[in-house]
């Protein structure tokens, strides 16, 4: 689809600007006396003053500075200066001492003028307008007039050149005193909301799909992303030399995808063409998960060589290595997942353990003892405050990320468990397991909600399940299907068949609208909404909060 909308990029405004900052502010204060915060919006205005108050001393600073260059007040100008914060201070200084040097060569004091040459100008040579500008001063210490040196023929007196200099070093100050004709201009009622409104609008044009009716949105903290139900092989991408154990996109955006695999590498693909466009080796060993940030510049993998290597993939034609982390004796990594904050990392694999690795100071900071057997995955709850993890031992933990124990454990699956994952809004809990069942359960009370069915999961294998937004739930299977069921329904609304082998993992992506799958056939797939598939179930939009309507409904 063609984007016909212009992008939200930071070149629309300058959010530093103090005009801006001060509509902001009276954008929000609108809002708060609209819903009845009136002491807030004293509170605002309040604070708000006390940065006004700094803003207005800096503009009498502005004005008494052109007002002691144009009297030639030259003590009052380093006064100024000296106290005053300025954009480029020596930029500043370096062109009023060369306005008190060339005064000074103009009424012939050839020694006060080589004084503030050495002293004050020399050190500041690199400031200077053009190259060769400062030799021309130089120059002026033996000739009879300024206008004898080429850089200086234009030189037309004191009063003028002073002038110039404040007409110039005013322009050149970082506070814009035009910028506080904001403040008498007249704003439109309800500001904020007809600005939300309009962001909301752009997100739905420029989304992947659309649907007849206007959607009601439910929420404004995320993007608007609409429920859709993928139903048609987009790309497959093939260049793996072995099954395919774990996916995850590169970004929020999509457009890039990345792949672990058997063959120990990382593929980066690029989802619109299906070519890879970059390959991260340096495992000796399986790649068995992979977690990309949220800006796409960092990607962590785990490995069976027992190693967690973090990758700069920030320039995809030449990604980096930029940290291996060691473990000793702890075999298989089979999970690596980051916090809330993407501080840290959690890992977990063979040796029955869960670690907590600080990024910052490239430490394991914690450890988490308590699986009878391996752990196949490990995750943080969205407050970051709690890991969950599932383990061969079939059970569901809960651990307390400061103290490091066990605060609560879960023992109603009859498999071993293959994954967790934790919906956006951090109420609820999908797990995986080899009784062939993927369960929904309730954060709060840690009650099981829901069994989602229909999959084939028994077999020595890691297959694992996400969410699709808030109303589906997706899942691999060993009979090389991909799954979608209905959250609350539990139905099976959709099967995605194309792969010749196991699916391990599958993972949606809602700007882009597509889900993308890892498979034991050595490829990757995604899969969209194709409307001109009409034999197979797609979106099914609706106008009010909870979004989806079956096919069957």
């Amino acid at each position: 689809r063609s984007r016909l909308c212009t992008e939200a990029s930071a070149e629309l405004f300058d959010e530093n600007s103090p005009r801006i900052r001060r509509d902001i502010i009276r954008i929000i204060a609108q809002y708060l006396d609209s819903q009845g915060y009136t002491s807030s919006k004293v509170t605002l205005y309040d604070e708000a003053n006390v940065k006004q108050q700094h803003e207005n001393n800096y503009i009498s600073d502005v004005v008494r500075l052109r007002a002691a260059i144009v009297d030639g007040e030259w003590t009052e100008v380093d006064r100024i200066c000296s106290s005053t914060y300025l954009k480029d201070k020596k930029h500043i200084l370096y062109n009023v001492y060369k306005q008190q040097y060339l005064e000074l060569i103009e009424d012939h004091e050839s020694q006060k003028a080589f004084a503030t040459l050495n002293k004050h100008l020399k050190p500041l040579e690199s400031q200077q307008s053009f190259q060769g500008e400062f030799r021309d001063l130089c120059y002026l210490l033996t000739t009879k007039s300024i206008q004898d040196a080429p850089a200086f023929r234009n030189w037309d007196g004191v009063s003028s050149s002073r002038e110039k200099l404040a007409e110039y070093l005013q322009n050149i100050l970082e506070f814009e005193i035009v910028g506080r004709e904001s403040e008498h201009q007249h704003m439109m009622p309800n500001r904020l909301t007809a600005l939300l409104r309009q962001a909301v609008a752009y997100q739905i044009e420029s989304c992947q799909y659309h649907s007849d009716a206007i959607p009601l949105v439910p929420t404004i903290l995320t993007d608007y992303a609409p429920v859709v139900v993928p139903n048609t092989e987009q790309h497959s991408f093939i260049g793996h030399l072995g099954n395919i154990k774990c996916t995850a996109y590169v970004g929020q955006c999509g457009r890039h995808v990345a792949s672990g695999s058997s063959d120990n590498t990382i593929r980066v693909w690029d989802t619109e063409t299906s070519e890879c466009v970059a390959t991260l080796r340096g495992h000796t060993a399986r790649i068995w998960d992979i977690c990309v940030d949220r800006t796409g510049s960092t990607l962590v993998s785990a490995s069976g060589d027992g190693t967690v290597k973090i990758w700069d993939i920030r320039d995809l034609n030449k990604p980096q290595c930029t940290s291996t982390v060691v473990t000793e004796n702890s075999g298989d990594v089979y999970s690596v997942s980051l916090n809330p904050l993407e501080s840290h990392i959690i890992m977990a694999g063979y040796d029955r353990t869960i670690r907590l690795y600080d990024r910052v100071t490239g430490r394991i900071v914690q450890t988490f003892h308590g699986h009878e057997l391996s752990v196949a995955h490990a995750v943080s709850n969205p407050l970051g405050n709690l890991i969950i993890s599932g383990s061969k031992d079939q059970t569901v933990k809960f651990w307390d990320i400061m103290s490091g124990t066990c605060v609560k454990s879960l023992r109603s699956h009859l498999g071993e468990v293959t994954s967790v994952a934790t919906s956006d809004s951090g109420m609820l809990l999908l797990s995986s397991s080899k009784d062939n069942s993927n369960r929904l359960w309730d954060l709060r009370s840690l009650k099981q909600l829901h069994r989602y069915k229909g999959h084939q999961n028994t077999s020595k294998n890691f297959i694992r399940s996400s969410f699709i937004g808030d109303s589906l739930v997706v899942g691999g299977s060993e009979d090389g299907i991909v799954y979608i069921w209905d959250r609350e329904s539990t139905k099976i609304v959709q099967r995605l068949s194309g792969h010749q082998g196991i699916v391990y993992d599958a993972k949606w992506n809602p700007k882009r609208g597509i889900l993308c799958s890892a498979s034991d056939d050595w490829t990757l797939k995604t899969w969209w909404f194709d409307p001109s598939n009409s034999d197979m179930p797609g979106p099914h939009f609706s106008t009010q909060p909870g979004g989806l309507r079956l096919p069957y409904d």
